[in-house]
């Protein structure tokens, strides 16, 4: 499956994945993160539910703490 992260292209060995699945396979689990998919926030809740599609398009953003 092939999908577009923050203007990148990558690619996954698998066709069902979840964004739940995608932050593990990207080793940000446990990160504060706001993701869009393909042009629509998804709420952390929803992570588990959302199914990945090849050419899915998502952006990942990361909090960043300071003060």
């Amino acid at each position: 499956m092939q999908i577009t992260i923050n203007g990148n292209s990558r690619n996954f060995e698998s066709n069902e994945m979840t964004i739940a699945g995608l932050i593990l396979a990207l080793e940000l689990a446990g990160k504060r993160l706001a993701i869009e998919h393909n042009g629509e926030i998804v709420p952390r809740s929803q992570f588990d539910a959302v199914m990945l599609q090849n050419g899915d398009q998502l952006e990942i953003v990361g909090a960043v703490g300071g003060g």
